[in-house]
């Protein structure tokens, strides 16, 4: 297992790009825990598997280091770099059976048969796949496959890292739920170094320790679930963590209020004067309907999901997303909406900014 670190890492497919809207990955610095479980999450396109490549030594990169602890392994070959890849297609030998297949990588490395046995039974096991264990590969499903693949990659105790590149994408909807919880179940028994590459914020948020949110190439926010949720330090983390995602307005900030649709909205601290673009994000679960208090919005549908309702409304001809308690009556009295002030967030050029700074907060 490995401390990852990546100096001055940037990345770019032009031989010699001339702007930086030619680099696939912009210019980052980050340091990966040892036995951290880490979401690499963003729409597609961000860059997260040109990252995770990089990381694996299937691309080198344009710029900057790779390291594994103290050791550079910006040059060093895949296989030397002693990591398990899972990719979003299984990879098996379909003329293996899945116990070959699970033992394959441990045989290959001069494992003792007992020692190969019990870790196959154990993963095995994991992966709801003992009654197949004699079975061919060839013939079973292709989620089935995947399940093969996870558990390859699962088997070696001794790798540095488990890359995986939206490993779940051909498993069945209920079986995704599963395999996240032993993985998990995985992680936490042998603390590998984990990193697992997603657009599924669900997947991400149920996987990960700390999720690493990507938008153009650059990394925008790496911290706690929470942390996305309560500060998101990116417009595009407050619009993509949460469903439905956070509220935003252009607005025009003076101290500790804010000017939206010719209404003074409260914020809940003083911010100094700030340049760029402003606006205040505002998460649906606290936007309050209001008979006459707060910005005015019109209600364009009820969306009840059980345990709450979504009202979808607008305001200034802008949606806004509110998310009501069941049995909350909603009455066409409710014609304006407040926000809770210590829950407001404010940005400048789409980054939060600091109460009483003008400085942006960047991950």
């Amino acid at each position: 297992m490995a401390q990852i670190t990546l100096s001055k890492l940037a990345h770019s497919y032009f031989p010699n790009p001339k702007s930086e809207s030619e680099f696939a990955l912009k210019e980052m610095d980050h340091v990966w825990d040892d036995g951290g479980a880490y979401a690499l999450l963003g729409s597609s396109g961000c860059g997260k598997t040109t990252l995770l490549n990089i990381i694996s030594g299937l691309v080198r990169p344009s710029h900057g280091r790779v390291l594994f602890g103290a050791t550079d392994m910006t040059d060093a070959p895949t296989a030397e770099r002693n990591i398990a890849q899972v990719f979003q297609f299984p990879v098996v030998y379909d003329t293996m059976t899945v116990r070959d297949n699970l033992a394959f990588p441990l045989r290959n490395r001069g494992k003792d048969a007992a020692y190969v046995k019990a870790r196959v039974d154990h993963i095995a096991a994991m992966i709801g796949m003992e009654a197949r264990l004699n079975h061919k590969a060839r013939g079973l499903t292709a989620d089935a496959k995947q399940k093969i693949s996870l558990g390859r990659g699962m088997v070696r105790e001794d790798v540095n890292a488990i890359l995986f590149d939206e490993p779940l994408t051909v498993i069945d909807p209920h079986m995704k739920w599963e395999l996240r919880t032993q993985l998990k179940q995985l992680h936490r028994e042998f603390r590998h170094t984990m990193i697992y590459v997603t657009h599924d914020q669900t997947e991400a948020l149920t996987f990960a320790d700390k999720v690493v949110v990507m938008y153009d190439g650059r990394v925008v926010q790496m911290g706690t679930p929470q942390d996305l949720f309560d500060t998101p330090a990116h417009t595009f983390v407050g619009y993509f963590i949460g469903s439905p995602g956070m509220n935003l307005f252009d607005a025009d900030i003076a101290g500790s209020h804010a000017a939206l649709l010719g209404v003074q909205v409260a914020l809940g601290a003083a911010y100094g004067p700030i340049k760029g673009r402003t606006q205040i994000g505002i998460r649906p679960e606290f936007v309050t309907l209001t008979a006459g208090q707060g910005v005015p919005v019109r209600i364009l549908r009820v969306e009840d999901v059980g345990r709450h309702r979504i009202i979808r409304a607008e305001a200034g001809g802008k949606p806004l997303n509110i998310i009501a308690p069941e049995g909350q009556p909603i009455g066409t009295d409710l014609t304006h909406a407040a926000f809770a002030p210590d829950r407001i967030s404010v940005y400048a050029d789409d980054w939060r900014v600091t109460p009483a700074t003008a400085t942006r907060k960047v991950a």
